[in-house]
């Protein structure tokens, strides 16, 4: 297979204290969650061995994305795969890769596209459909997939090469993403199959069993919302004074249980010794609340702060694999876990890496430029790779141009200056606008050689929207069915292969975690 992984790092290397993670986390786990989780292939027998109590967890997660959305996902995904079987190497008992599906999210904008690097080497938006500005903002296990897949899955047949993995390879996201299922579920089914042979195993926080799982914890975070919107606060104020992020906005009543109404997610504040929806108005006692959470428990879950504490709280979770964001916001949430007595599992970042194809290695190779070269403004390394086609006769007149513009203009400046210190300026000015003119014929003659070179333009951008596409990281951008329309299941394996390399500093010894 003709390509390779590059490890791009979005973090300090792996550490954490996993003897106090250990000694702090118990194995057991509600059995009604069994019918929460799904699993296929070898992770058939990994949520076995975690529903049973024989296990401990590492875990990851996502909100769903269109065909499992940016190849982060995956990343993500694969992380905690390898994660846990190293760390199961290391403790000599069983630990389960968990994939944390965040249905309750209400992102569309987020869920509802993908981006194909198609067989013409261009960056196409696949969209699903849109959603109106004003209309209810359901959470994804609500929203369904549609009709409007199938033209998804045309759009992808057409825009992908015809290889021997394309007929399994579309089958798969077939199966899973049908107009009668609804995103999370087909994002989570999507990726439980894919994964599952290397032990991946799916939980849906969305499920009933799950929803009344997490319910008393909600209920405890919203009796302690005045409490714990102070601590929230100060913890923001103290992260911000010694110069870390606290990105996620906190204060103003808010507490970190969201709830649905008439079909719209929204978020519970407090409000004159009481509560009510933020956006709608709804107003809300706690004896209320709790028969929601008795009788309707779906109807409520965790904010993004609360949520992590949750899955602490269900799950005999190790370490999570977290995204840069994650990284950020994650350290803000230290007073929901005290105040809700649940031991913290460590934050591990993810594994990040770039995709670099035969076709686009050889590209870089031939030019002999990376991939911060082609970062670089628009042009700029188009024009300095021609600039070495400059007839030598016209690049040594423009350097000796340039050369004398500068001195002589300089000599003159001083000069006229000991007559009239008011002539120095209109002759530095007239030297700049000497050197602007002579700037711009070199401007020209380097567009004109560009026009000429219109192959090194073409392969340059051919490797600029593999590599950073739409201007960003790749994996940030590019969804995964391509790579497995080309390469199958050999995408995958090389992937693992390239996390492993990932996790193999990884230091589990005393730390401040």
């Amino acid at each position: 297979m003709n390509l390779e992984f590059q490890h791009t790092p979005i973090d300090a290397p792996l550490r954490f204290d996993l003897s106090k993670l250990v000694k702090h986390r118990s194995f057991q786990i509600e059995p009604d969650l069994r019918h929460a989780f799904l699993a296929h292939g070898s992770a058939v027998e990994n949520l076995e061995r975690l529903v049973s109590g024989r296990a401990h967890c590492v875990t990851t997660g996502q909100q769903p994305g269109l065909l499992t959305g940016p190849l982060y996902t995956v990343y993500k995904a694969i992380s905690a795969v390898v994660l846990a079987h190293t760390l199961e190497r290391h403790l000599g008992s069983p630990v389960v890769p968990v994939f944390w599906v965040a249905g309750d999210d209400h992102d569309f904008a987020e869920a509802n596209h993908l981006d194909l690097l198609t067989v013409a080497n261009t960056v196409e938006r696949v969209t699903l459909r849109g959603r109106a500005p004003n209309g209810p903002l359901h959470p994804m296990y609500r929203e369904p997939v549609g009709s409007d897949v199938t033209q998804v899955l045309t759009m992808v047949a057409h825009e992908t090469p015809d290889t021997e993995y394309k007929q399994a390879t579309m089958d798969w996201i077939s199966r899973h993403y049908d107009p009668a299922t609804d995103l999370a579920t087909a994002f989570a089914g999507a990726l439980a199959e894919l994964l599952g042979p290397h032990g991946l195993v799916v939980f849906q926080p969305t499920h009933e069993a799950a929803k009344r799982a997490a319910a008393p914890l909600l209920l405890s975070a919203l009796e302690s919302a005045t409490v714990l919107d102070k601590s929230l606060t100060d913890r923001a104020s103290q992260l911000e004074h010694v110069g870390r992020l606290a990105p996620i906005a906190v204060g103003k009543g808010a507490s970190t249980v969201m709830i649905e109404s008439a079909m719209e997610r929204d978020r519970i504040v407090l409000d004159e010794g009481g509560y009510r929806s933020r956006r709608s108005g709804q107003p809300w006692t706690m004896e209320r609340l709790r028969l929601v959470a008795e009788q309707e428990p779906q109807r409520l879950s965790a904010n993004v702060l609360l949520r992590p504490v949750v899955e602490a709280a269900l799950l005999p979770t190790l370490a999570y694999v977290a995204g840069p964001g994650e990284l950020a916001y994650i350290p803000q949430a230290k007073p929901l876990y005290e105040a809700l007595q649940v031991s913290p599992q460590a934050t591990i970042p993810r594994w990040s890496a770039r995709v670099v194809e035969g076709r686009v290695a050889k590209i870089l190779t031939k030019f002999g430029v990376t991939v911060e070269d082609l970062a670089a403004p628009e042009g700029q390394l188009e024009a300095s790779l021609v600039r070495d086609d400059i007839p030598e006769g016209a690049a040594a007149a423009i350097a000796s141009i340039r050369s004398v513009l500068e001195q002589d203009y300089e000599q003159l400046a001083t000069a006229v200056g000991q007559v009239d210190v008011t002539l120095e300026k209109p002759v530095r000015a007239s030297r700049q606008n000497s050197l602007r003119s002579l700037a711009d014929i070199e401007k020209r003659l380097i567009s004109h050689l560009k026009k000429q070179n219109a192959t090194v333009v073409q392969q340059l951008e051919k490797a600029r929207r593999n590599l950073l596409p739409l201007g960003i990281p790749q994996e940030r951008v590019l969804n995964v069915v391509p790579f497995l329309v080309r390469y199958g299941e050999a995408f995958l394996k090389l992937a693992v292969e390239s996390c492993e390399e990932w996790v193999a500093p990884l230091e589990t010894g005393s730390s401040d975690t």
